[in-house]
């Protein structure tokens, strides 16, 4: 699903509500969790999963063409867990 989907998702399920007004909600909650994992803060949707921040450190890498060792910077990357309810209605136990 894409935002854009998931977008008119919603506006179809609450007809009471413009589809512009859902799309400002769906782009803030997400501008919001952005911001909070650029702060490096953890953002927990209960049920779902949460979202956090991980530093990789600097390391030596090597170029699979030529076989040239290359430098690879310090970097921080997002990560997902899911939560509990998630995986069990992914595996059939919900």
């Amino acid at each position: 699903m894409i935002r854009s989907e998931l977008i008119q998702k919603l506006a179809d399920e609450n007809p009471h509500l413009y589809q512009r007004d859902v799309e400002r909600i769906v782009n803030s909650i997400f501008e919001e969790i952005t911001e909070a994992m650029a702060r490096g803060d953890r953002v927990e949707l209960r049920g779902f999963g949460a979202f956090s921040v991980k530093q990789r450190d600097a390391r030596v890498g090597r170029n699979p063409r030529t076989g040239d060792s290359v430098a690879v910077e310090e970097k921080h990357v997002p990560f997902f867990k899911t939560g509990k309810l998630l995986r069990d209605r992914l595996n059939g136990k919900a």
